[in-house]
């Protein structure tokens, strides 16, 4: 064999040597050409008749029955690109899935292609008083179902360890896991709104009792801006349920929809919640308006009343205040008594009358 084809052979990388190894009992992908560093795959395995059979690497093509009862499922976090080369080719992915998957900023969809479905789905939780969104990607064939989670997407390990525990869910098939992958992505959305929920009702019970500062008023921007944001992941998600549901889709059997459905129910009871949240922060703003302006008028009206009765002996006092020579009722004797018992009734009047219309 000549040295340029022997330097050739030795550069070409054997994929034999691919293999999933466990970590902190987790799998994990190594390869001749991968950074142990940055290990992507979380989980990759063979199930037969719901049984977990054994770990695969992501380049290993297994012959699975024609049936339910045989199928691969692989998860992974923040691929690189090499690895999402090595299912597509492996798993013969389209390559605008690949795209869209590595891509991780698609809003919820469903696309065919030939007889494989790609789903994404957004997922959501609370960071620091706002929503944190991540997306998880899915790659649907009659015999594999391969997850990719991207950003702060829910880890899949406690919904895996589940499944298995109840082998016969798993007997039902991919389209099955897909199910639970999407209704374990919406379960996590009913915490957010109820965590929201919490908030606008201490701060629509805190209204009642005290002016909204400028804190308040922020955060209630805050969190609308937030639901709107919500809304437009919630609005994509209930399609996708609704066409997992109502149309014929290649790997997704008649049995499924039922599940699919519930999913579906789900979505919209989380939109009916985020649509009554909108709108209660709308009525805690404009019930702190209409508190403040009432308390404004009150003020306003007080003052008006104080300075109508202040008036009186102001403009007595100015009069007998001016500097003439003749004014007769300087020299009566009881012109002063009088003038303070005018004063006096005159307030009083004025004091009883504005506590009767209650500006005072």
């Amino acid at each position: 064999m000549s040295d340029t084809a022997t330097k050739a052979k030795l550069c070409v990388p054997n994929l034999a040597n691919w293999r999933i190894r466990r970590l902190d009992a987790t799998p994990v992908l190594t390869s001749p050409f991968f950074d142990r560093g940055q290990m992507t795959v979380v989980a990759a395995y063979l199930y037969r008749n719901g049984q977990r059979v054994r770990e695969i690497a992501i380049n290993e093509k297994v012959d699975c029955a024609a049936d339910k009862s045989e199928f691969v499922w692989i998860g992974i976090a923040d691929p690189t690109e090499d690895e999402m080369a090595v299912l597509k080719a492996t798993y013969d992915l389209h390559p605008l899935a690949i795209e869209d998957a590595l891509n991780g900023d698609q809003l919820p969809k469903v696309d065919i292609y030939g007889d494989q479905l790609f789903v994404v789905a957004r997922t959501a939780h609370l960071e620091d008083g706002q929503i944190d969104y991540g997306e998880t990607s899915i790659f649907l064939g009659h015999s594999h179902i391969i997850s990719v989670r991207n950003s702060s997407a829910r880890a899949h390990t406690t919904l895996r360890k589940d499944l298995e525990a109840v082998p016969t869910l798993l007997t039902h098939g991919v389209d099955y896991i897909l199910h639970a992958i999407l209704d374990f992505i919406v379960d996590g959305y009913l915490p957010i709104v109820e965590a929201i929920e919490e908030e606008v009702l201490a701060m629509e019970q805190h209204t009642v009792d005290n002016f909204l500062g400028r804190s308040e008023i922020t955060r209630i921007f805050t969190l609308r801006r937030e639901l709107i944001r919500f809304q437009r992941v919630l609005v994509p998600m209930s399609e996708v349920a609704n066409k997992l549901v109502r149309a014929n889709l290649p790997c997704i059997d008649d049995e499924a929809k039922p599940y699919f459905n519930d999913v579906l129910d789900h979505v919209r009871r989380v939109q009916t919640m985020v649509d009554d949240l909108r709108e209660v922060l709308t009525s805690v703003f404009e019930f702190s308006n209409l508190l403040e302006q009432q308390r404004t008028g009150v003020i306003t009206r007080q003052l008006a009343a104080w300075a109508a009765i202040l008036a009186v002996p102001t403009a007595i006092a100015g009069i007998y205040g001016m500097n003439f020579v003749y004014m007769p009722e300087l020299k009566a004797p009881y012109g002063y008594f009088v003038v303070l018992g005018v004063i006096f009734a005159s307030c009083a009047i004025l004091y009883t009358r504005f506590k009767r219309l209650r500006w005072l």
